[in-house]
């Protein structure tokens, strides 16, 4: 979780961060995107917890034993400033989890892409359907010419 060459086959941004509580991080799209971010390492209990500020929003990882202590479970827990960015931000993580998935299961894994992609795009939908809130900006102009999009965006 902490590891910058393991994050960077499965989490949104390269990271350059010193781990200890109080470090200040750096958050890059490599594919393009948003500006650097910065963040801060705000809790830290290697190899249980991970927790720190990307940008405005708060970001915690937790590891806990699972089956027996023969595998563990990883919780995100994604403090939001804005309602609205939930469907986004859901779809954005999904993709990571199927990415660390892969990795932990064949080895290897393609890191996401910062911009949205047909397969974030399903996923998103998915949220919106599901009812989760949605109506934040997301990167990429190709994606307000989507028909799915563009009628919702009507509605």
């Amino acid at each position: 979780m902490t590891d910058p060459n393991q994050l960077a086959h499965w989490f949104p941004t390269t990271v350059d961060v010193d781990v200890r509580v109080g470090a200040a991080m750096s958050l890059d799209f490599p594919n393009g995107g948003p500006d650097e971010m910065k963040g801060e390492v705000t809790e830290l209990e290697p190899p249980r917890l991970f927790a720190f500020l990307w940008g405005d929003e708060l970001l915690r990882f937790e590891l806990e034993p699972a089956d027996g202590g023969r595998a563990c479970r990883l919780r995100l827990t994604h403090f939001l400033p804005r309602s609205n960015e939930a469907a986004r931000t859901a779809a954005g993580w999904h993709v990571c989890f199927d990415r660390l998935d892969q990795l932990v299961t064949t080895g290897a894994a393609e890191a996401p892409s910062s911009e949205p992609t047909e397969e974030w795009l399903e996923l998103y939908e998915r949220y919106i359907e599901a009812g989760m809130p949605s109506g934040a900006a997301v990167p990429g102009s190709w994606l307000w010419k989507h028909p799915l999009h563009r009628e919702r965006r009507q509605s």
